[in-house]
């Protein structure tokens, strides 16, 4: 089914030359990226995160200053995007991990507007609310090189490729036994700590695994634009990951990937209803939560978690009266 699916995206643009539908779908895919590094601190680790734009803007930043500054080509700022976001992730993580649930979602809203805040007044060195802009990507060497310009077909097949990267890092990262430490924490902190995990690092790695992640996406996104200023990295951007991720299942790649393109595409399919767009967006939304709270695409175990506990435990007592009556 995964080949099926990915031939068919190979094989898209040789169809549909139209540049708006790949200039979505290349949005839906940076998004996407996005959300995979938010699932890896949500979905597997239980750390929710409101300022997943902040390591966004860390990705795009650094590729900025490194290119206007430094003359540095898109390729060769690559490690320096994610290990920029990765760091200020482990920064920043390493202050305020001890907090949970609620807290620790305030604190990350706060820190997402502050990077926001301080890149606006960084004039002398961000450019300000003026930004910066930076050079497209450029494959070769002169007078043989292809540059990237502003067409949509190469940036999607690299948004693309980027995806199937993260995808794979992602899943090796949910196999493996820091992924299986992540999903105890998630379950239960203490009953993980008693078994011997170090709670306090592993939830750190995941931080810091997801903010290299969306370093990586920003990298791609300020590649793509030619352009990087503060709007593009704000509150409402961190906000609609999380819609997305709750969208297409929490925990789940492939939800991720889901929520990402249903919550890209959708607003531009009810473009020609400008009046009641954002209305059926909403009630499209609301809708999805009252009927499949778990996700598009999550698993019986996210729904399990969605359920309120008095509801857990009164089917639970049934279940052991129906077993005692039948014996």
């Amino acid at each position: 089914m995964s080949a099926v699916v990915l031939l068919i995206l190979v094989a898209l643009p040789l169809f549909n030359h139209n540049e708006y539908h790949l200039e979505v779908l290349v949005s839906a895919g940076i998004f996407a990226i996005l959300v995979l590094g938010l699932n890896v601190m949500t979905g597997y680790c239980g750390l929710l995160n409101l300022g997943q734009a902040a390591f966004f803007a860390a990705g795009a930043y650094t590729y900025a200053l490194l290119n206007v500054k430094l003359g540095l080509s898109f390729w060769v700022s690559l490690p320096a995007c994610v290990i920029s976001a990765g760091g200020l992730g482990l920064l920043f993580g390493s202050c305020v991990l001890r907090l949970k649930g609620d807290y620790l979602a305030l604190v990350t809203l706060g820190f997402g507007e502050i990077v926001r805040i301080a890149l606006n007044n960084m004039d002398s060195l961000t450019g300000g609310p003026n930004g910066l802009t930076v050079s497209h990507p450029v494959i070769g060497l002169s007078p043989k090189s292809f540059d990237f310009g502003i067409k949509s077909m190469p940036y999607y097949y690299l948004t693309l490729l980027a995806i199937i990267v993260t995808v794979i890092i992602t899943n090796r990262l949910s196999s493996s036994r820091f992924g299986r430490a992540w999903i105890a924490i998630k379950e239960d902190e203490v009953a993980a700590a008693c078994m011997g995990i170090n709670t306090g690092k592993l939830k750190l790695l995941a931080f810091c695994a997801g903010s290299a992640i969306a370093g990586f996406a920003g990298w791609l996104f300020a590649g793509k634009q030619g352009f990087v200023s503060p709007d593009s990295f704000d509150f409402i951007t961190s906000i609609m990951l999380v819609a997305m991720l709750v969208l297409g299942g929490i925990g789940s790649i492939s939800g991720s990937i889901v929520g990402a393109v249903a919550l890209t595409v959708l607003p531009e399919i009810l473009r020609p209803l400008q009046q009641y767009r954002m209305f059926l967006f909403g009630a499209v939304m609301i809708v999805m939560m009252l009927f499949r709270p778990q996700g598009i695409l999550g698993g019986m175990r996210i729904f399990e978690e969605f359920r309120p506990e008095n509801e857990r435990v009164r089917q639970e007592e049934d279940e052991v009266l129906s077993e005692d009556l039948r014996q």
